[in-house]
């Protein structure tokens, strides 16, 4: 997000289309989420403005949140969702532009018990006339959503940092609000940062920056989203343009590192474009996070928040950046209306993030990724539950991130690639693009998105839907006899060198791994028994120096390894990489690896006890269920 753009820059279509988009959306039928507590049937809130203050030193965001409301239901109250938040007071009234909150009467509310898993809900009685609520609140120190680092865990070592962190259902634990992804708002928000340590700050989140003459962080989201896709970062920033419509926020210290190894994200961006129309959102940003970042990256509009760990100094690993990119169609335009839909978004946008990676970076590293990537999915049927294997899942009961893996995503994109396969690519394409434009700036479940697919898509061609069993995909467990597998060239042949140096037909030293990208490692040490011998751990080690290489995706792969071969001169390694790094996908499988036996088990606490104050709350959460 470049501080120097206008709302302008938004295209007029997209406006008219969001425009259009909020009135079908206030009147279509009602979606029953049950992660939530909102009934937005009888009152919805269509825009947030947020006014909160940075507290660094209390961790605590202060200060109000003002929501315009569609009321269906002229005697029912509005019903928001939070999550330990501190409500000081709730005024209502009808919406006055700039007007004191003093204009407003002070109105009833009431926080309910407090649900595990859901937190709260918020109850606000409404006057006869009210179409606006202001909400005085804090958020706590504890806050799920929010994460704040000391100096010493920042790349820049001098100034304390946050970022927010809202999917599936966090953004409840520091804004008051329904959060559901059923319900699009618009919002706005100024940010204030206190002087003192704090001085010279920089706030960002997935909006466009505006103009302010009081000192605030000011900024303005005009297209409608969900409450989960809206986020906030303040910390010592820097600000690299790497295009036309793109660039890098990132700490000074690695801002350089980050801007080469984005450089192309124009280019996936015009690659996108010419697939399935226009970018709607302005431009698209990258903010790298410190590596406490619990995921890859998250898709907030305008803002893609991001790790370090795809840093790896020869683009190998930016299909991150294509799959964030991706969900500006998938996902942010066109959005799961529950977390039970959550593949749509994931699915979706997986297949079109390797439709980039082909384009930009040629048709052999989108088969060496859609390999590797059914090589996880293979693993993860194997291991879960089948209820967990379903794309349209059942979360009844469970906390929706509990139930988040890999599956929506690959399995999801494996029945799109089929649908290519069966229909031809340009048949799909053009598919999406009308699936995309028809429900663009709205929330769908599983069974609208089918059921236009069965009319634009199968109805269209019987003769070779039949070749697809749609239900069996979505509903069903395990995957389908038809399901495609992809075939690498390069892949086969790093596999061949695997085997043969297993077998001793070749000496470590005649492997010839200087031309090897991210996938062909992950290819080699993935085929290897596990576990390996010691003294073949230490052959490649002393060959390859492995254990310091400083590709997180390869490193993340041989601690793994050398924790099930107990190749303890990698421990060390393991003890900064734990320490350091947040990232579920990575430290999740170590954690578990490393509880596999007594010796394990010891270090796994030892190790956790000092990485956990350091670790994400969301993070915090997985790895306790895994260290118990």
């Amino acid at each position: 997000m470049n501080r120097r753009t206008a709302i302008a820059s938004i295209t007029g279509s997209a406006l008219a289309l969001a425009a259009c988009s909020r009135g079908r959306n206030e009147s279509m039928n009602e979606v029953h989420d049950i992660d939530s507590f909102a009934e937005p049937a009888q009152v919805r809130v269509k825009h947030c403005a947020l006014d909160l203050t940075v507290n660094f030193g209390a961790r605590k965001l202060e200060g109000s949140a003002g929501l315009n409301l569609v009321r269906s239901d002229p005697r029912a109250p509005l019903v928001l969702d939070t999550r330990d938040l501190d409500i000081a007071e709730v005024r209502c009234g009808r919406y006055q532009e700039g007007a004191p909150a003093t204009a407003y009467a002070a109105t009833k509310f009431n926080i309910a018990n407090r649900d595990p898993v859901l937190g709260s809900p918020l109850t606000i009685t409404l006057t006869p006339d009210a179409d606006y609520v202001l909400i005085h609140y804090a958020s706590q120190p504890q806050a799920t959503g929010l994460q704040w680092l000391e100096p010493k865990q920042t790349a820049g070592k001098r100034h304390p940092f946050l970022y927010s962190q809202n999917e599936s259902i966090h953004a409840r634990s520091w804004i008051p609000i329904q959060d559901t992804p059923s319900v699009r708002v618009t919002y706005e928000a100024a940010i204030r940062i206190p002087d003192g340590h704090t001085h010279g700050l920089m706030a960002v989140m997935s909006a466009d920056r505006r103009d302010s003459d009081d000192g605030a962080h000011r900024f303005s989201m005009v297209l409608p989203i969900p409450s989960y896709l809206i986020a906030l970062a303040v910390g010592e920033l820097k600000f690299v343009e790497t295009g036309e419509r793109s660039g890098v926020y990132a700490e000074p210290p690695i801002i350089d590192s980050a801007a080469r190894e984005f450089a192309d994200t124009d280019k996936m961006i015009e690659a996108v474009e010419a697939l399935y129309g226009p970018y709607r959102w302005g431009r698209y940003d990258l903010l790298i996070l410190p590596p406490s970042f619990p995921f890859g990256g998250m898709e907030n509009p305008r803002l893609t928040f991001a790790t370090p760990t795809v840093i790896a100094g020869d683009k190998s690993l930016v299909s991150l950046v294509s799959h964030e990119l991706a969900h500006s169609w998938s996902g942010n335009l066109v959005t799961n209306a529950t977390w039970s839909d959550f593949w749509l978004n994931e699915g979706f946008t997986t297949y079109i993030e390797n439709r980039i990676q082909e384009q930009v970076y040629g048709q052999e590293v989108a088969l060496m990724e859609q390999v590797l990537d059914r090589r996880t999915l293979d693993k993860e049927l194997r291991e879960f539950d089948k209820r967990d294997q379903i794309l349209h899942i059942d979360l009844a009961g469970r906390d929706p991130d509990d139930a988040m893996s890999e599956i929506p995503y690959f399995k999801g994109a494996l029945l799109l690639r089929q649908m290519e396969e069966v229909f031809g690519r340009s048949v799909l394409d053009e598919f999406l693009k009308k699936y995309f434009n028809n429900f663009a700036f709205q929330s769908i479940t599983t069974a609208t998105a089918l059921n236009y697919l069965r009319s634009e898509l199968f109805d269209e061609h019987p003769r070779m839907a039949k070749q697809i069993p749609l239900d069996e995909w979505v509903y069903q467990p395990g995957l389908p006899d038809s399901a495609p597998r992809a075939v690498s060239e390069r892949l086969n042949a790093v596999r061949e060198t695997a085997e043969k140096w297993m077998a001793g037909q070749i000496a470590t030293r005649d492997i010839d791994s200087t031309q090897w990208v991210t996938q062909e490692w992950l290819e080699f040490l993935q085929v290897l028994p596990s576990p390996l011998v010691a003294s073949k751990m230490a052959d490649l080690d002393q060959a390859f120096k492995l254990t310091r290489t400083g590709n997180d995706e390869i490193l993340d792969q041989w601690l793994l390894m050398a924790i099930k071969s107990e190749y303890t001169h990698a421990y060390p390694r393991l003890d900064g990489f734990l320490l350091q790094v947040g990232r579920i996908k990575y430290i999740r499988p170590l954690y578990t690896a490393l509880m596999q036996t007594p010796r394990g088990q010891a270090y796994a606490k030892r190790i956790y006890h000092k990485a956990r104050p350091g670790y994400h709350p969301i993070a915090q959460a997985a790895i306790d269920k895994v260290v118990a």
